[in-house]
């Protein structure tokens, strides 16, 4: 059967992520798209900080950057600085782009570590743009220095997910979206097929549609309470279940930095996201070791100014649906599964979703192909998205509380191990077709998690020393170069994306 209807269930950044893309498929088609959302339902909005590829999200959507950050509030993010996690004390950053570049065809790490066994003491950090930039509180976008001899600066935004999501319902309803206020009370199946055949709102208005996408959130609305499609869990590996978020003011007038930071507690860990006026700030924690009101007290004793809203209590699972897609319903962020915000990757795996489901659609119908292999690509995004947040809780020598000792000693997936002990011995890492992290993520978290390369690659023993030492010089020098002459964040902000202060 033809698609010639689609309906969103649920708003928030999830559902007008999906209106803004879906809404590109209208241009020379008549096909109705209506997002139903109520007002009364609150959203999550916890997810305001990104990773790279919501910056090629954006531009396929072909939405102004400097307009989308003013109206979102919107400042820029180098990477993620981890505070507390390896050891108490400990920090390291993990950023978005690369430590040097391949040298006689291997990772830079490799190099990095055969000139180390030669009394190089340089720290890998040195060897990469976004890091330096981020420890001087400094910015500036490729486009701007317009010189070629100099690397690259990789990069994502903290945003407002509310604005972020009223930006994109402007963007939808300006190319056709139609949203329909009120509440679903219930939901029709046909009798033949098991598909939703329409949603019923609580004024009596049935809304029917050919494929649906279910954004409702926690609740599953369609993929779980109506079809029941079942949830592999993971909290006993990702033990947090808990969080409390609340936003402040920056009263000890600190400017907002380029990186989002995420720092353990003794059940948990707070994260920091700096939008221009203001700071995103939540505690994950596990209820099995810490009490709600405890949280609170830690997150608001380290807060950099007076708390605008009243905490926000979240309770979550964290694990996937056995099925994305199931009949003519395709789930997308909270709906889909909850991957804790550690490293930033909820928004971007309603990004991948859309992306994929993008790809494999087809408006004369929905197969079975189409459903498998969109189950299949998001289920394998999301056990490799969970192995990376493993690690971060799992490589530690934090024995200072029961959470602790528990991440330390609990088993982990064999690929995750297999991944760590290959690392460790030959500092090789293996990236599997198109997943997200690249190899400076892994060698960034587990280097700064305390794992130790014992070995490099072979080829680098061929490598001349001087030669290697002139080239690791003037990678160096480009970067410093670079950084000293970027603004700080603060004054770039003021300049490309000035958001008005908020009310």
């Amino acid at each position: 059967m033809a698609i010639d209807k689609i309906v969103i269930v649920g708003g928030g950044t999830a559902g007008w992520m999906a209106a803004a893309t879906l809404s590109r498929l209208k241009k020379g088609r008549e096909l109705s798209i209506t997002l139903v959302e109520s007002e009364a339902i609150g959203t999550v909005g916890v997810g305001e900080a990104t990773i790279p590829p919501f910056v090629d999200f954006n531009q396929l959507l072909e939405i102004d950057e400097r307009e989308m950050l003013a109206a979102s509030q919107g400042s820029f993010k180098l990477g993620i600085q981890f505070v507390n996690w390896g050891a108490v004390g400990d920090s390291y950053i993990h950023p978005f782009g690369n430590y040097g570049y391949q040298i006689g065809a291997m990772s830079f790490h490799h190099v990095w570590h055969y000139m180390k066994t030669r009394g190089d003491n340089r720290p890998i950090q040195v060897f990469n743009a976004e890091t330096m930039a981020a420890y001087f509180g400094k910015f500036a976008r490729t486009a701007d220095t317009k010189r070629e001899d100099l690397p690259p600066i990789n990069y994502a935004y903290h945003l407002d997910a509310g604005r972020y999501a009223a930006f994109l319902r402007k963007y939808a309803e300006g190319r056709g979206v139609v949203r329909q206020e009120g509440k679903v009370s219930d939901v029709t199946q046909h009798a033949e097929t098991g598909d939703i055949a329409s949603v019923t709102l609580e004024d009596g208005q049935v809304i029917g549609g050919d494929l649906f996408i279910d954004c409702s959130g926690f609740r599953g609305l369609l993929i779980e309470q109506t079809l029941k499609t079942g949830y592999e869990e993971w909290t006993h590996w990702l033990p947090c279940n808990r969080a409390v978020a609340l936003p402040c003011n920056r009263d000890d007038g600190s400017p907002p930095a380029p990186f989002t930071r995420a720092t353990a507690h003794s059940a948990g860990w707070q994260w920091q996201v700096p939008l221009q006026h203001r700071n995103g700030n939540g505690h994950v924690y596990c209820d099995a070791f810490m009490e709600a009101d405890e949280a609170t007290d830690i997150l608001v004793g380290n807060l950099a100014g007076k708390p605008t809203a009243d905490p926000n209590h979240l309770r979550f699972v964290t694990g996937r649906r056995k099925k994305f897609w199931n009949r003519n319903v395709v789930a997308l962020g909270l709906s889909a599964g909850f991957m804790e915000p550690l490293e930033s990757t909820s928004i971007h795996l309603i990004n991948t979703g859309l992306t994929k489901l993008i790809a494999v659609l087809s408006l004369d119908g929905i197969t079975d192909a189409q459903r498998e292999t969109f189950n299949r690509l998001t289920g394998t995004e999301y056990r490799r998205i969970r192995d990376f947040l493993i690690l971060h809780y799992n490589t530690t020598t934090r024995d200072d509380s029961e959470f602790w000792n528990y991440c330390r000693n609990m088993s982990v997936p064999d690929s995750l191990t297999e991944r760590v002990a290959l690392f460790q011995e030959t500092g090789q890492i293996f990236r599997e077709e198109d997943e997200l992290f690249t190899e400076t993520s892994w060698a960034a978290v587990m280097m700064g998690q305390g794992i130790d390369m014992k070995g490099h690659n072979a080829m680098a023993e061929t490598l001349d020393m001087a030669a290697t030492k002139s080239e690791l010089d003037e990678i160096e020098k480009s970067i410093r170069f670079l950084v000293q002459h970027m603004p700080a964040h603060r004054d770039y902000l003021s300049k490309y994306c000035p958001a008005p202060p908020i009310a």
